[in-house]
């Protein structure tokens, strides 16, 4: 119940910040950050030298490719596709800890390589879309589906188990396809 009214409260939030153009006053005041981010050393060194970029990426791949196969593990397990032998609190334990080493090689990396491009990525609008679907993220995989699958997995209804699998997948998906999309922009 907290949970659910955490969630509307913050659907509210941000549907009254949209409402009010609070997001485009925000997306403005941000631009002296990116212009800055292009300065640091981190950005001049990203801008300048294309195979640290080109090192970086990689990582950042690497990162994409540790979370993205935990994800796909974890919510197979909980769709009935894979490992069903295995117990479901055991690998959540041992899948988590993989999840947040890629993700915080993710978002290390990410810094990098958005202080190279800063003022670029600034006006897209897909790398918004990408760090919304991250936060959205982040959110759903460390306060709503980890606290609700500490629980007894096997005593959720096979449905509940299902939605969150899904909304899952369905979440790094986004942020993975509009990463992509980034870059072809």
């Amino acid at each position: 119940m907290p949970r659910t009214i955490m969630v509307l409260l913050l659907s509210g939030a941000a549907g009254f910040a949209v409402y009010a153009d609070l997001h485009l006053q925000a997306w403005q005041a941000l631009l002296p950050l990116f212009e800055w981010m292009e300065t640091t050393p981190v950005g001049a060194i990203g801008k300048t030298w294309g195979a640290a970029f080109a090192i970086i990426e990689a990582f950042h791949l690497l990162g994409l490719a540790l979370l993205g196969g935990a994800v796909l593990v974890a919510d197979g397990r909980l769709l009935g596709l894979c490992f069903v032998e295995i117990p479901q609190r055991w690998l959540e334990d041992q899948l988590h800890r993989v999840f947040m080493a890629g993700l915080w090689v993710l978002l290390i990396t990410g810094v990098f390589m958005a202080c190279a491009v800063a003022v670029k990525i600034y006006y897209l609008p897909v790398y918004w879309f990408k760090m919304l679907a991250l936060a959205v993220g982040i959110v759903f995989a460390l306060a709503i589906r980890r606290p609700l699958l500490q629980e007894n997995v096997e005593r959720m209804s096979p449905w509940l188990r299902r939605v969150v699998a899904l909304a899952s997948l369905m979440v790094w998906f986004t942020v993975a396809a509009t990463g992509r999309w980034i870059g072809f922009s």
